[in-house]
This record gives structure tokens, C-alpha cells and sequence, in this order.
């Protein structure tokens, strides 16, 4: 048993932070945002994700997690502090560590024995040093300290499960000792025979992204086929599941849509380029995956233009505005972002999603929310499925057809038959299944 700190309540830093009280440590979760501390007190997630509130209440109940506010008492309590707050991106598209900064010498000036500060945002390549070089310039005491990386791989969604039983754990040290208790930490994985990546820090810095513009790399390759499918009479599905099944390849990501959004993918494949250029390293696929994903985003607008006649007087049915399903989370999500551009071009948006109409209404206000699916599709021209939630897999489409002014569906998700949609007489748009499925 460990006693740990986490510091910042957000979404990494909870599902953290409970998931290692799950494995049996007392642990901390620090926020400075006092209304988020106390509704987490009052087992109010800030955030949807699927089980965490279970894991939450449960760990509470066992006294194994607590929720506080103050730093200094975290850092004299905890010999391991996590630090995980968040590391947005700046109008130049580089991590903003101000956060990641003003914590480093917060623990600094209160540190009063030895600790273990381990990186666990997202930051670029030499974020370790620096915190190192602000907890050398500011501590009071010439105590001991190490700092580790030791990235988070959580999908929003899953998380928890992410957590508890994922597919490698990453411990980036400098030093043995700092090693020997990280890995100490993470030692019921062991059970289960996760693979542990135990490197320099700034090697496991740099897995982090690499892994996510990987990924996003993946995403924009199967929509520049899909694209190409449109345009030779193929489908794109076909072709990602004759891709998907060599396993040097494998099947996940590779699914034609919208492109990509969440606060991850986009935000660290642009961070990733941002940080190489200023090591005087050009990297031209990531940079090919930003400017693809903004096109897909433009391709998708104008195939629902087309789909509906022109923009102007029209109005949009729109189905799912979070990036994904099973999360509230909106930021860069192409439904939104598509429903922008609907807007800006003369259209009126109708929209539900299942669980972020809140978030939504923050950052797409002009649009009119609705309680369901159906409701979105009275008087609308057509409809747009922008994200795949389970419960727009089974909706009634007769009653759809009727209640929408002209049964034109633009799938934007590829979750329907094409055959089965043009039986029943819809106009039925996808994402690369050839002239003759649209």
C-alpha cells in the first residue's frame, strides 16, 4: 500500500486517482477548484464516463480516497504526487504547461522529505526536465525528489477499463529508485501480466504521442480511401475489414467518418508537430493528418449539402454532438464543428445526443436541442448521424421518414444498410460505399 497524491481532479486525474485507490493505496485527489471538490465530496462526477461513479463510492466508503484542496497538505501527506493537470493547447497549437509549471513549484516550496513526481498529463518531450530544473531552483529544502513520466492511455468511454486492465503500462525514470516504486505501484497488473515499458523519461514522453498521431494517422488513411471509394464505386468498409484482418495491421481506427475529434488525437498529433519543428525536425505524416482531417470535415459539409439542395431556409436534424459514443466530451468534435459550418452557410440545427447536450449548448448555443431523436427530425430536411451511440443503431426509420420533411439521411457513421434505407425510400447518404450505395 502506497499513499499517493493526485493533483488535479479532472478526467485523468479521477479515474486515476481511483482506480489506484481500487488497487488498495490511500489516495488523494487535490483540485484547487473548490465547487469541484466539493461535489465530488458529494459523489457528483464532473464529467460522464461509464463505472467511474461506482469505483468512486466505493473507495470513498473504504476511506481509501479522499478529496481536498489543499496542496501543501497533499505533498506533506503523499510521497508519490501525480501530477495531472490539464495541458490544453495554445493558439499555436503548443501544450500549454502553465498548470504542469505553477504545480512544480508549489510542490517545490512545501516539499519536506522525499518525493516521487511523476508526469502524467500529456506533455511534449522535456517537460520532465523542466519540472525537475523548477523543483531544483524553488525548493526550500535540500531534500531528495525524482520525477518520472508515466503516461495515461485512457479512451473516453472506457476508461476504467483502460485503467484496470490495459494494454502496457509506460514508466519513464532517470533513476532506479524512482523505477523500483512505480513499478511497486503498478504491481497488481503484474497479476494479470500487463507488459510494463520501463525507459527514459523522455522516451516515455514521446510514446505518448506517437501513439495518439499513430492512431490519428490511421483514422485520416481510411477516410482518404474512403474518399477514393466514393469516387471508384467501392466500399470503404470492406476494404478496412480486408485491411483489418492482417494483424500487421489490425482493425481498430479503421473505421471512415467525419475525422477525428476528442481532446487527445487532434490536440496532441498538432503539440507533436509543434515540438519536433522546434527541434528542427519536420514531421510531414502528421502534418498530412491535420490537413486531411480538416478536409474531412469540409467533404462531409458539402456532401450533406448536396444531399439536402442548398443550406439556405434549410433545417438540419442532428444526431450526436459528443466526439464519440459513451462521453459527454465535445471538444473538436466533428458534429459540432460540421454544425458550425451548416450554420454559418444558412441553416438552422436541430440536435440530441444522449449524454452531451450540456457540454454542447457551451460551444454550439444557436442551435435548438431536443429530448430525442424523433423530436430532432420533425420538420427537419434531412438528418445527420454524426455519432455512433448504440441507440441510433435501432431507431423506428418509418417513423423517421414521416417525420422529416423529405426522407433524405445523410449516415456519417456508415451504421445503417445502404440497400435496406433506399428500400424503404430514404435518401440514403454514407461515408465511402460507392456511387451506387449512396
Amino acid at each position: 500500500m502506497r499513499r499517493i497524491a493526485i493533483i488535479g481532479a479532472g478526467y485523468v486525474g479521477l479515474v486515476t486517482g481511483a482506480c489506484f485507490a481500487d488497487f488498495g493505496n490511500e489516495v488523494t485527489c487535490v483540485d484547487s477548484d473548490e465547487d469541484r471538490i466539493a461535489a465530488l465530496k458529494r459523489l457528483e462526477m464532473p464529467f460522464y464516463e461509464p463505472g467511474l461513479l461506482d469505483v468512486v463510492a466505493r473507495n470513498c466508503s473504504e476511506k481509501r480516497l479522499i478529496f481536498k484542496t489543499s496542496l501543501k497538505e497533499a505533498v506533506d501527506e503523499n510521497d508519490i504526487l501525480f501530477i495531472t493537470v490539464g495541458t490544453p493547447a495554445n493558439r499555436s497549437g503548443e501544450a500549454d504547461l502553465s498548470g504542469v509549471k505553477g504545480v512544480a513549484r508549489e510542490i517545490a516550496a512545501h516539499m519536506k522529505s522525499y518525493k516521487l513526481i511523476v508526469q502524467k498529463s500529456t506533455v511534449p518531450v522535456g517537460t520532465g526536465a523542466l519540472v525537475r530544473q523548477i523543483v531544483n531552483r524553488n525548493r526550500k529544502r535540500k531534500v531528495a525528489f525524482d520525477v518520472a513520466s508515466n503516461p495515461e492511455f485512457l479512451r473516453e468511454g472506457s476508461a476504467v477499463e483502460n485503467f484496470m486492465r490495459p494494454d502496457r503500462v509506460v514508466i519513464g525514470t532517470w533513476t532506479a529508485k524512482a523505477e523500483s516504486i512505480l513499478s511497486e505501484v503498478y504491481a497488481p497488473l503484474y497479476l494479470i501480466e500487463t507488459p510494463m515499458v520501463k525507459t527514459s523519461v523522455e522516451t516515455a514522453e514521446l510514446i505518448k504521442y506517437a501513439s495518439n498521431a499513430f492512431l490519428a494517422t490511421k483514422v485520416s488513411f481510411i477516410n482518404e480511401m474512403a474518399r477514393l471509394c466514393e469516387a471508384l464505386g467501392a466500399d470503404v468498409q470492406v476494404v478496412a475489414k480486408g485491411m483489418g484482418l492482417d494483424r500487421r495491421i489490425g482493425p481498430k481506427f479503421l473505421h471512415a467518418g467525419p475525422g477525428i475529434g476528442g481532446s487527445c488525437l487532434p490536440k496532441d498529433t498538432t503539440a507533436l508537430v509543434r515540438f519536433a519543428a522546434d527541434a528542427g525536425c519536420e514531421l510531414k505524416i502528421p502534418k498530412a493528418v491535420l490537413r486531411i482531417n480538416r478536409a474531412q470535415r469540409e467533404f462531409v459539409c458539402e456532401k450533406i449539402v448536396e444531399a439536402v439542395g442548398g443550406l439556405r431556409g434549410k433545417q438540419i436534424g442532428v444526431l450526436g454532438l459528443s466526439f464519440k459514443p459513451e462521453t459527454d466530451d465535445v471538444r473538436e468534435s466533428p458534429g459540432v464543428l460540421i454544425s458550425k459550418m451548416l450554420l454559418g452557410r444558412g441553416a438552422r440545427i436541430k440536435a440530441f445526443d444522449p449524454a452531451a447536450m450540456e457540454t454542447a449548448r457551451a460551444v454550439l448555443p444557436s442551435a435548438e436541442y431536443c429530448s430525442s431523436a424523433y423530436q430532432v427530425c420533425e420538420g427537419s430536411d434531412a438528418l445527420v448521424i454524426f455519432t455512433e451511440w448504440n441507440e441510433f443503431r435501432r431507431l423506428d426509420l418509418a417513423r423517421i421518414k414521416k417525420l422529416l420533411t423529405k426522407p433524405v439521411m445523410i449516415d456519417c457513421r456508415n451504421i445503417y444498410v445502404p440497400a435496406e434505407l433506399k428500400t424503404m425510400g430514404f435518401k440514403y447518404h454514407c461515408i465511402g460505399r460507392g456511387s451506387r450505395h449512396s
